[in-house]
């Protein structure tokens, strides 16, 4: 048996929600690691050895102090239990690997804040006149090429090369939010695109979707494998 890695989701039965459920899911199987499914009505799991928070609506803005101005599927059971999840998982300084949701989950546990809606990094929201793509291997995802900050551990995930990743979110972290205890590690343009914690073991997150393999370069779906590595480095199971 494989470490054991909680892996939060949202509990939809949306068609869209249960593919991308199987796709977080099945990215720990290949790392040889089993997935312990955690949803916003669950209880929390008893023992773990990684924490893998996943992509889904928007996080209560009230749990950074800002009024809901363009957040959209607020389910404030999920922050509650993905922060408990958080927390506990900091306590004992185990891996944490963020997807999306879970990289700006991250950034308003440790402090920082989220612009509610920016255009250009979601097919839904393009930047105004630009059309939207008719490509249907992009048709749900925006592309950008990032670069790994030398030195972190996103870049000895993923490599020092530039790679290619994808794109589905209509909120961002900025300079401005990044949290002051986080570290950048690799941005689009001036936004934040991934993020480590230096006082942790291994806390890392990304905005993209590495889980989507048919939408991003090789190199970015390596965070799994260096995630579940430093779980198996030395596992723990106590709670």
């Amino acid at each position: 048996m494989g470490p054991r890695i909680a892996v939060s989701l949202c509990g939809h039965a949306a068609r869209r929600c249960v593919i991308a459920r199987e796709q977080y899911l099945d990215a720990i199987r290949r790392t040889g690691a089993e997935p312990i499914t955690v949803d916003p009505a669950d209880a929390l799991p008893e023992e773990f050895d990684g924490l893998c928070l996943t992509g889904g609506g928007d996080i209560d803005p009230a749990r950074y102090g800002e009024v809901n101005s363009a957040s959209l599927d607020i389910d404030d059971a999920r922050d509650t239990i993905e922060l408990a999840l958080l927390d506990r998982a900091l306590a004992r300084d185990i891996p944490v690997l963020g997807v999306c949701r879970g990289f700006q989950l991250i950034n308003v546990r440790f402090g920082g804040s989220l612009e509610q809606h920016h255009l250009g990094h979601s097919p839904k929201y393009p930047p105004e006149g630009a059309p939207v793509s008719d490509d249907p291997a992009g048709a749900d995802a925006v592309r950008h090429v990032i670069a790994a900050a030398p030195g972190s551990k996103l870049a000895a995930a993923c490599g020092d090369e530039a790679f290619s990743v994808n794109s589905s979110h209509h909120q961002v972290v900025t300079p401005d939010g990044l949290a002051p205890d986080l570290r950048a590690t690799a941005r689009v343009g001036e936004l934040v695109e991934a993020l480590e914690s230096p006082a942790h073991r291994w806390v890392v997150a990304v905005q993209w979707h590495p889980e989507r393999t048919a939408q991003v370069a090789a190199a970015a779906t390596r965070i799994f494998e260096a995630f579940v590595a430093e779980v198996k480095r030395t596992p723990v199971t106590a709670a």
